[in-house]
């Protein structure tokens, strides 16, 4: 199937995002953050609060209007994503696939039944995940191992394997899941397609949900597929071979959120950083007059006003049709280590208060390291930022 070229995306109308945009920031403030120290206690978000976020329509933002959502831009999108970031990441990550890269890869490659079947199912609340990622594989899609095979009694597929790290999995009711359809195939990635699979189908276990270093109440674990029949309108798209391109037009979505999101918390951390720093007394004053905490503070906020500028040039670039993959990996990069650099800054500005637990600065560095990795780590996306360099110097003659 061919996709149309890419064209401008007016997204909702301005005045009515900016009072959503505001409503949606006074949530975050007199709803999420009171409600962090019960996420993080008991590791989950409460059920009442993740309610009222499919009551806002938190789950089919990006979805078109036309099938339930708000058929937001890119630009509403991450500010969106911004926003929620001001509050624990898990109540971002509960609906980021949804709008994110599930959503996306429906908008990219899906057949007129698929979305008319699964946008209003996601608007509506139900949960979506994403499986790229396996034990031996993650940027290195040669070394993919699940497998989908003709269904011998039927127009169908058979797939195997299993899917690792995988966000929202325990929770999730549909999965876009990679598979091998061919051993390899020109051109490169040509082997590997995608599969819309509800995760009730017979054949599909979830792992138990992996422990990790932060982002408390946000679960990722191990997807397994033993023998599972998917009918033959479960291929995204209708075409074998696609699934990597879908896969890697929606990470160039999901990039994009998880620099909002680095953004996002990167503003909490230094706005936590900028109180302690008014209250906390040293020497018979606070600690802000000294310089060097000024010094801090002040990095930090030039860090985060350059993530800022970054965000809404990327964004507007993609809502013009642009193709945005070495500024959406770019704006990655610097957004999830700028909110790196951000949180160890406002640890020290903490001092040793900054390492107890207590306190919100140890959260935000343990919380905040993740962004670094997934949706491709910094190391990849910078291969990946300069063979684009690479390939249009070489074009240039």
């Amino acid at each position: 199937m061919s996709n149309p070229p890419a064209t401008a995306n007016p997204g909702m109308d301005p005045e009515t995002f900016e009072q959503f945009h505001e409503q949606l920031e006074r949530f975050v403030r007199e709803r999420l953050i009171p409600a962090e120290k019960d996420v993080i206690a008991n590791d989950r978000i409460p059920d009442e609060i993740v309610a009222e976020m499919k009551e806002m329509g938190l789950f089919g933002l990006s979805v078109p209007e036309e099938f339930g959502g708000a058929g937001l831009n890119l630009t509403q999108y991450a500010r969106v994503v911004k926003a929620m970031s001001y509050a624990a990441p898990a109540f971002r990550s509960i609906f980021s696939i949804n709008i994110g890269m599930f959503n996306s890869a429906l908008k990219n490659g899906g057949t007129p039944a698929q979305q008319a079947e699964w946008w209003p199912r996601i608007a509506a609340g139900e949960i979506a995940c994403f499986g790229l990622t396996e034990p031996g594989s993650g940027s290195d899609s040669a070394a993919m191992q699940t497998t989908a095979r003709p269904d011998p009694d039927g127009n169908g597929w058979v797939l195997n394997g299993s899917k690792r790290y995988i966000t929202n999995a325990p929770h999730a009711e549909v999965a876009l899941i990679m598979a091998r359809t061919e051993k390899e195939a020109l051109p490169r990635n040509a082997h590997v397609s995608a599969f819309i699979v509800p995760m009730n189908t017979p054949g599909v276990t979830v792992g138990t949900p992996d422990k990790k270093m932060g982002q408390a109440g946000s679960h990722i674990a191990d997807i397994m597929l033993d023998d599972v029949h998917v009918p033959g309108d479960a291929l995204l798209g209708g075409e074998t071979g696609q699934g990597f391109r879908f896969a890697m037009m929606s990470l160039d979505n999901g990039r994009i959120s998880v620099g909002a999101a680095s953004t996002g918390y990167a503003r909490r951390a230094l706005d936590s950083a900028l109180r302690y720093a008014t209250e906390r007394k040293a020497f018979g004053e606070p600690i802000a007059n000294f310089q060097l905490i000024q010094q801090m503070l002040a990095e930090s906020e030039t860090e985060i006003y350059a993530a800022e500028c970054m965000m809404a040039d990327v964004t507007a670039r993609a809502d013009r049709g642009e193709n945005t993959i070495r500024q959406a990996a770019a704006f990655k990069v610097f957004a999830s280590e700028m909110c790196g650099r951000v949180v160890d800054r406002v640890v020290q500005i903490y001092g040793g208060a900054g390492y107890l637990a207590e306190y919100d600065a140890e959260r935000f560095f343990r919380d905040a390291r993740i962004y670094r990795i997934y949706e491709g780590t910094t190391q990849i996306l910078q291969l990946q930022i300069a063979k684009h360099m690479l390939r249009e110097f070489a074009a240039q003659g």
